[in-house]
């Protein structure tokens, strides 16, 4: 496997691709160097053998055809060829005009003497044919040429000159020089494959470089850089790649930095954020969103918006297609949690060429705004209300006057006291919206200063005192060890404590007891209370007693000539000296209404 894993390199494809050019290009070389070779060589070993064949035919000649007298022809032709043609593996005959064999180089074949010699070639030179060879092989396997030349004299062909020899030199010359050539090709090919491993290291060496930075910047390291080896094309690469890791580097530091901030400003986020997919399913959503729902984000990935909402499957797909924007709920979230009114805020994600790819939820918690919605709608028509009846009351009796009631002694004055009294009834409601709108605008500062808790209570009862006398009504103050002064608003809680009394002046009946008790908590807090002996408070009435324009019987208290203010601007003015109020009732026993408040100067603002 390691060795199939190297040949898919590139380093093993350049040694390849470059030994087989070489060996294809040393074998071309060769095959023409050989075949050129092997044909000059043949070629000229055949000329020779012309030359030879055709000097003898000329040699032999006059002896062929008849010579000197007294010469004998088969001794001079045994000379010649012995001592003028010897040639390694070759054998000469001297043939006369019928075929007979008259003489021959080779001692061995003397008996062919006087035989005739059949070869083909033989018969074509006595016909007169000069070009005649042959190429054969002999029973021991040597490769030999055939040439045959015929002997003319006077135009007369008295015979015929046959050479036969041997080519086994010539072929082993070929031999030889391919052994010489197949040796030089190996030693070429282990040079080339050297160079070729050279040349693919200095190839594939940068290529391993960028290689190996390359895996660093895909698992997060771009502080390497690629060594740069040359000024060539793999330098270039080099020097482009460090240049654009850089550019990485920088471009994925932004955008860090701004995936934190993001990061950073959804987890801050007061509002919930959820991003789904184009699917409707959560991939995204911040801590807010989470404590909003009551679940953890890593429990909503993968789930459908829609069914956490509590969204119907067309109310989901309008809001995720953009048809409709926003929804108020009302969610609750879990068993044991708290309901409150929740704003959702569908945004299509829109990418270009694409479509709607997902959509981002804004989840708002508008309990407190709904609920400072409906009391303000309560409030303008609560103060609608009370200004209307009274109102109403003074045109009655204005147009009642106007009329000619004026003129009657008995109802003239009767009517003009109602119309006073109703005008008082709206200056009160009047000046005490405004003591509260001063107190919600923060415009209205305390002055505090030292005061003597007994010495104020005593105070409150002087001023009170023809009431209760009036009613018969008891009062009793009860200053607890340890209750000397406190630093306070006198103003304020005077307000806070005339309305206490009045209160319980008016549902008291006659030869009721009024109680103001002064004392310390174990917290170190001044605690002031005013109890009553009246009518009492029903239980379904004792959360909404602090609202505004509340009243447990509104006929009753607009009567007696209430605004409904009195406890909601008590409360405001104990909460401005940073301490509380609560009410306890029985019905038809009596009512307790207990304020506390910090002996020192911390939980309010002075002036």
């Amino acid at each position: 496997m390691k060795w199939l894993s190297f040949f898919r390199t590139i380093q093993a494809k350049v040694i390849i691709i470059y030994v087989l050019l070489i060996l294809i290009a040393m074998q071309l070389i060769g095959v023409y160097f050989v075949s050129a070779m092997k044909n000059s060589l043949t070629s000229n070993f055949t000329t020779d053998l012309q030359e030879r064949a055709e000097l003898m035919s000329v040699l032999a000649a006059k002896t062929l055809a008849g010579g000197e007298p007294d010469e004998n022809p088969e001794e001079s032709l045994q000379v010649m060829v012995s001592n003028l043609f010897n040639m390694d593996g070759a054998e000469i005959q001297v043939l006369d005009a019928t075929g007979k064999v008259l003489t021959t180089s080779l001692l061995s074949h003397a008996d062919y003497v006087g035989n005739k010699n059949t070869q083909t070639v033989v018969s074509r030179a006595l016909q007169g044919i000069v070009d005649n060879e042959e190429y054969i092989i002999d029973d021991d396997g040597t490769r030999k040429k055939v040439v045959a030349k015929p002997v003319i004299h006077n135009g007369k062909i008295v015979g015929a000159i046959y050479i036969v020899a041997s080519m086994s030199e010539l072929y082993g010359t070929m031999q030889r020089i391919n052994s010489i050539f197949i040796s030089g090709i190996l030693l070429a090919l282990g040079l080339t494959a050297v160079l070729g491993v050279i040349l693919s290291h200095t190839i594939t060496h940068p290529i391993k470089e960028l290689t190996r930075h390359a895996r660093a910047v895909a698992e997060g390291r771009f502080t390497e850089k690629t060594p740069v080896f040359g000024s060539d094309e793999i330098g270039q690469l080099s020097q482009t790649f460090n240049y654009m890791t850089s550019r990485l580097r920088e471009a994925l530091s932004q955008n860090e930095e701004e995936k934190e901030k993001l990061a950073s400003i959804l987890t801050n986020m007061s509002d919930g954020v959820i991003a789904t997919d184009e699917a409707g399913r959560i991939i995204l959503m911040n801590r807010r969103a989470g404590q909003m729902l009551g679940v953890e984000g890593e429990e909503l990935a993968g789930r459908e918006i829609g069914p956490l909402l509590g969204l119907s499957e067309i109310e989901a797909e309008s809001l995720a297609r953009g048809v409709s924007d926003s929804k108020l709920l009302e969610f609750t979230p879990g068993e044991s949690g708290q309901p409150f009114m929740m704003r959702v805020t569908f945004t299509p994600i829109h990418r270009r060429e694409i479509g709607i790819t997902g959509t981002i939820a804004v989840l708002q918690d508008v309990t407190e705004q709904e609920k400072l919605e409906a009391s303000r709608r309560e409030f303008v028509a609560n103060v609608s209300h009370e200004l209307r009846t009274p109102l109403t009351t003074i045109k009655s009796y204005t147009e009642a006057l106007e009329d000619g009631a004026l003129e009657d002694k008995q109802m003239g004055p009767r009517f003009v006291g109602v119309i006073q009294n109703e005008t008082g009834r709206m200056i009160r409601l009047v000046t005490d919206l405004l003591h509260l709108s001063r107190m919600d605008s923060k415009e209205s500062a305390l002055r505090k200063q030292r005061v003597d808790i007994v010495e104020m209570l005593e105070d409150v009862e002087d001023r009170f005192s023809f009431q209760m006398q009036q009613k018969n009504v008891h009062t009793i103050i009860d200053a607890k060890p340890g209750v000397s002064t406190a630093m306070l608003d006198r103003d304020g809680i005077d307000q806070v404590l005339d309305n206490l009394i009045s209160n319980a002046l008016k549902y008291t009946p006659d030869g009721g007891t009024i109680t103001m008790e002064a004392d310390i908590t174990e917290d170190g807090m001044l605690s002031l209370s005013v109890e009553d002996t009246g009518i009492g408070i029903p239980k379904k009435d004792l959360d909404r007693i602090f609202e505004r324009f509340y009243r447990v019987d509104k006929a009753r208290t607009r009567n007696m000539g209430g605004t409904g203010l009195g406890l909601s601007i008590a409360r405001e003015i104990v909460r401005v000296h940073g301490g509380s109020i609560s009410l306890q009732s029985e019905l038809e026993k009596g009512t307790k209404v207990t304020f506390t408040l910090p002996l020192n100067d911390e939980g309010g603002a002075t002036e």
